[in-house]
């Protein structure tokens, strides 16, 4: 018995098939659903509460300790950038 493999022409048949398939229950789900395009397409209740979780704060705190580096980073690099590019002015003796 050989093994089949199935061509591009195939998968994309497949896919099509199963978003063709999703389309037609999602319009029905639609057509049913009363929707209030204020209330429920409206990103910003969801990121303020979830900004507000718990969850969030090791990865905000994380994000500001990387910040702060990255800016002392590029400070650092600026004053070396300045002190290797300019030449003394005149010699101690």
């Amino acid at each position: 018995m050989t093994g089949h493999t199935h061509s591009l022409a195939e998968w994309a048949a497949f896919l099509s098939l199963g978003v063709g398939v999703h389309a037609a229950f999602s319009v029905v789900w639609f057509l049913l659903v009363d929707s209030d395009s204020a209330r429920d397409f409206d990103p910003r209740p969801w990121l303020a509460r979830a900004i507000r979780s718990e969850a969030v704060y090791p990865l905000l705190r994380e994000w500001d300790i990387a910040r702060h580096a990255s800016r002392e980073a590029l400070r650092d690099a600026a004053a070396l950038l300045l002190l290797l590019t300019t030449s003394p002015k005149g010699q101690l003796r």
